[in-house]
C-alpha cells in the first residue's frame, strides 16, 4: 500500500464520510445512554462490532494475524480505545453534546504536537500550526452561546472528554510507530474492538444496572453504531491512516463535531445560528492550511 504525502481526492471524500459518522455517534451515544448504562453500552457496542469486522476482513481476504509482533501494541492500543470511550460514554452522562465535542474533538491538536516529534516527515511549520489555530477557533464559535449555563457536573464530563481526547490521539501514533504499523487496518480494529470487549464487559456492573429503558428504536440506534460507526468509520480511519500522514488525516476530525451540531438540529431539534456558519468557514480554511505543503 504506497505511502502519499498529502490528502488527495479519494482520501478527502472518505476523511468527509468518517467525520459525518463520527459527528453522529455523539448525539447516537446521548441517545443510547437513556436505554443502556454507558459502559455495559461501550463493551456491548465492541463486542457485537467484531463479527462484522473481522466478517469484512475474512471477505476481503485481510491479513488478520497476532504473530507478526503487533500483539503487545495492539493490546495496548485496545485499553486505550477501551478507556477513551468509557470515558466518552459517561461523560455524556454529565456535559452536552456541545462541550463534550469540543473537548474529544482537541485530540488532532495534540495529534500534530506529538507526531511533530515521533513521526518523520510530519513537523509542524506555521502553515500547519495557523490552520491547527483557525480550527479550534471555528470549533469554539460553532458551540459559543452567551446564555448558555451548564450543569454542575459539566466542568467533569468535560475534564473526562479531554481525557479521552489525550487518548484517542495515542491510538494513531502507536500505528505508526510501533509493529503495528505492518498489521491490515483490520487487525487494527479487531484488537480495538476485542481487547475493549473483553475488559470493559465483566466491569460494567459496577456502575450500575445495566438496562435502564430500552426501545425497539434505541436497539435500532444501537445498530447503527455499530454497523456504520464502529465498523465502518472506524475503519476507514484506520485504513486511511496507513496512507496518509497522521496529523493531516487527524485535522479532518474538526468536522465531525460540526457534523455534531448539524445531527444536533436534525434529530434533538437545536438550532444552528450564525456561530456554526462562521465555524465551518474558519475550519474549512484551517483545513487548506494544516494540508499547505511548504520547503
Amino acid at each position: 500500500m504506497e505511502r502519499r504525502t498529502r490528502i488527495d481526492a479519494i482520501g478527502a471524500s472518505c476523511l468527509v464520510a468518517a467525520a459525518l459518522l463520527l459527528g453522529l455517534n455523539q448525539v447516537l451515544i446521548k441517545l443510547v445512554n437513556a436505554g443502556l448504562q454507558p459502559v455495559f453500552q461501550v463493551g456491548l457496542r465492541s463486542a457485537c462490532a467484531i463479527v462484522p469486522v473481522v466478517c469484512f476482513a475474512l471477505l476481503a481476504r485481510r491479513k488478520l494475524s497476532v504473530t507478526d509482533g503487533s500483539f503487545w501494541p495492539g493490546v495496548a492500543c485496545g485499553l486505550l480505545f477501551a478507556t477513551e470511550f468509557v470515558l466518552l460514554f459517561l461523560a455524556l452522562e454529565f456535559t452536552t453534546v456541545a462541550r463534550a465535542s469540543i473537548m474529544f474533538y482537541t485530540m488532532p491538536f495534540w495529534l500534530a504536537v506529538a507526531a511533530h516529534y515521533l513521526i518523520p516527515g510530519e513537523r509542524l511549520n506555521r502553515f500547519k500550526v495557523f490552520g491547527l489555530v483557525l480550527a479550534i477557533v471555528g470549533i469554539v464559535l460553532a458551540f459559543y452561546d452567551p446564555n448558555e449555563t451548564a450543569g454542575d457536573k459539566a466542568l467533569l464530563g468535560d475534564l473526562m472528554c479531554l481525557a479521552g481526547a489525550f487518548l484517542w490521539g495515542g491510538i494513531p501514533l502507536m500505528v505508526r510507530t510501533t509493529q503495528l504499523s505492518k498489521s491490515t487496518p483490520e487487525m487494527h480494529l479487531v484488537y480495538m474492538v476485542a481487547v475493549s470487549a473483553v475488559v470493559v464487559l465483566p466491569i460494567s456492573p459496577l456502575f450500575g444496572d445495566l438496562v435502564r429503558d430500552i426501545t425497539p428504536g434505541l436497539i435500532a440506534i444501537f445498530a447503527v453504531q455499530v454497523l456504520f460507526v464502529v465498523s465502518t468509520a472506524f475503519l476507514t480511519w484506520f485504513w486511511l491512516l496507513k496512507i496518509y500522514p497522521a496529523a493531516k488525516v487527524a485535522s479532518y476530525s474538526f468536522l465531525s463535531p460540526l457534523f455534531g451540531v448539524f445531527f444536533g438540529w436534525l434529530i434533538l431539534g437545536e438550532h444552528i445560528t450564525i456561530w456554526i456558519l462562521l465555524a465551518l468557514a474558519l475550519v474549512s480554511v484551517g483545513i487548506v492550511f494544516v494540508n499547505k505543503e511548504t520547503d
